[in-house]
């Protein structure tokens, strides 16, 4: 089955453009124009594998959208803003989103960028069983994809699930934010390394873990980032 993607952007060129790219490559499209209908499309039928969602839309902005739509699907976000907006791709990388093609864009880019995140997805799919990975007060089941502290379920994102294992799996190890971006977001990732400081704010939080006094991920200044639980 062809994955599905939703082009969302109240300019109707844009939306034409992308989808045509997008359908030559193999995938499913579809097209909204704003916000609400994102909303309720996924309220009815929530089988979509990928939205790019524009960030400047009448009636509900890509932001609101993206922080509505992150209280009920963990669906792969990218989004899509103005080079000046540099305020708003940041905001929505916060509240959820995977990553972010800014405007004007060339939309083999674009393509290449949807392609990036659901190949995450695909290699996660096929591999081996392993044995959950445990530290002090820490437990994460890969096979389940599941993490617990202190005996309680956290709530990640299946980029924050990525991004923890990424750094659990080397307990002690000094990772760079580009040896971050490819072991999570993929090599063939086009954005800026400050996305990784985003998600680890976001996980951090998601743990309730201190940038100040680390439980779980320290920052090592002027280098990345390790796990230490």
């Amino acid at each position: 089955m062809p994955q599905r993607i939703l082009v969302v952007d109240d300019e109707r060129e844009i939306r034409r453009l992308v989808a045509s790219y997008l359908t030559d490559d193999g995938f499913e499209v579809e097209e909204l124009e704003n916000g609400r209908q994102v909303l309720d499309r996924l309220g009815r039928q929530p089988a979509i594998d990928l939205i790019l969602l524009d960030v400047r839309m009448p009636e509900l902005d890509g932001i609101e959208t993206l922080r509505e739509l992150r209280r009920f699907s963990d669906v792969h976000v990218i989004m899509l803003t103005a080079a000046v907006e540099e305020t708003d791709r940041l905001i929505g990388l916060s509240v959820g989103a995977d990553d972010y093609v800014t405007k004007p864009f060339s939309p083999r880019e674009v393509v290449a960028r949807v392609k990036a995140v659901l190949r995450r997805t695909r290699t996660s799919t096929v591999e081996p069983l392993h044995e959950p990975l445990r530290y002090d007060g820490m437990t994460i089941d890969v096979d389940r994809h599941e993490v617990r502290v202190d005996d309680e379920e956290v709530d990640l994102s299946a980029l924050q699930f990525d991004l923890l294992r990424a750094l659990a799996e080397s307990p002690g190890r000094v990772f760079a934010r580009h040896q971050l971006i490819d072991r999570v977001w993929g090599r063939d990732f086009y954005g800026e390394e400050r996305i990784v400081d985003v998600h680890v704010g976001n996980l951090r939080k998601a743990l309730a873990d201190s940038a100040a006094e680390p439980r779980f991920i320290e920052t090592v200044r002027g280098v990345g980032y390790k796990f230490v639980g």
